[in-house]
């Protein structure tokens, strides 16, 4: 009765907590129910969790005021053994193994890291371990931190190569209005290429979390592009989970459908890689219509090259920018160094600058 083999499900920290700051344990019991028949089911479940720091935050009372990213390093360094503990509990009652996956932003600027992190989540689902991811707010510093569990759920979604994506907040998905206007309704579909949301959708953030629903849309349609069906939908309601997968018409959510298009697994890497450019690589107006040309696939050449900013090694990301306009045309590998690049600007007869095969175009 499942259509996805493979899911990612991210919870956020909204639906995980009482008003009170504390662990909903009721709550999380009865995602771990849910789970648990998914995972019976054949299912592969990789579970994005928030909710340490908020877990850690009603457990320990500091005895001074603290900066923003001393009290985060403090509240989920004892949150997140309160909530794998409690997970750890609940599924091996199931049944079930699971494990704890702490990770940063970094692990996806390397290619190294991004493929060591995917092999260990894929020996885990291969022994019907159910991997429990969370950000390691211990050891991130705020320049490299997650926008918040949305980005990482998304990073995840694409590095395993999943069917579908579910995201569960504390609303019912993405509204055509404010959510408090009793006028509003929530949009049930949202197409490939479909832009402009921002009309639609509120600023206002989680009290728990990092993240809004712009976030969640900007992920969610940037995940769907590559082929991954994403679900926004509320967590609090009772059988989310299994009534998104077996009851689709009649639960609501707001969908955004999976494009067709065929992206590899470096693509996909590279399309989320632009927090973690080393350079800049200006191109002039006939590349930059080269590159965008869909009809066609282009690689950036030497000749079409006007100026690099940064310094970076073969191998590294760099965004490609159009030289007229200043405006972000992608992100790509490039196969020199920063100053061999720079001694070929402007020349013809040398290899790709960026091979197509190793380019994502926004």
């Amino acid at each position: 009765m499942i259509k996805y083999k493979r899911i990612a499900v991210k919870i956020g920290s909204n639906v995980l907590t009482r008003p009170d700051g504390r662990l909903d344990v009721t709550r999380v019991s009865a995602i771990v129910d849910q789970i648990t028949v998914l995972h019976k089911a054949g299912a592969e479940i990789i579970l994005i969790s928030s909710g340490a720091v908020a877990s850690g935050r009603s457990e320990v009372k500091p005895h001074k005021k603290l900066d923003a990213v001393s009290a985060r390093q403090l509240f989920s360094a004892v949150g997140q053994a309160k909530l794998i503990n409690r997970y750890y509990e609940l599924f091996r009652e199931q049944g079930i193994a699971c494990g704890q996956i702490l990770t940063t932003k970094e692990n996806f600027g390397s290619r190294s890291l991004y493929l060591n992190q995917k092999n260990c989540i894929s020996v885990m689902l291969e022994n019907k371990v159910i991997p429990i991811v969370n950000e390691n707010d211990t050891t991130s510093i705020t320049e490299l931190m997650f926008t918040d569990n949305d980005e990482l759920s998304g990073l995840m979604a694409t590095m395993m190569d999943v069917d579908a994506l579910i995201i569960l907040s504390n609303v019912d998905g993405i509204y055509n209005g404010n959510p408090s206007d009793p006028s509003s309704h929530v949009i049930r579909q949202i197409l490939p290429g479909q832009q402009d949301m921002d009309d639609f959708i509120s600023d206002q953030k989680s009290t728990l979390g990092r993240g809004g629903m712009h976030t969640k849309c900007a992920i969610a349609q940037k995940v769907a592009a590559e082929g991954i069906a994403v679900m926004i939908a509320n967590g609090k309601k009772e059988n989310i989970l299994l009534n998104l997968l077996q009851k689709p018409e009649t639960t609501v959510c707001t969908l955004f459908v999976p494009s067709e298009k065929e992206i590899s697994s470096v693509k996909k890497w590279i399309a989320h890689s632009e927090d973690f450019a080393k350079g800049v690589v200006y191109v002039n107006a006939g590349a930059a219509e080269a590159l965008l040309d869909e009809s066609k696939a282009s690689s950036l050449l030497p000749v079409g090259v006007s100026r690099i900013e940064g310094e970076f090694e073969e191998g590294d990301i760099v965004k490609i920018i159009a030289e007229e306009d200043e405006r972000i045309i992608g992100v790509g590998r490039v196969q020199y160094d920063s100053d061999t690049a720079r001694q070929f600007i402007g020349k013809k007869g040398h290899k790709p600058f960026i091979h197509y095969d190793y380019m994502s175009l926004d």
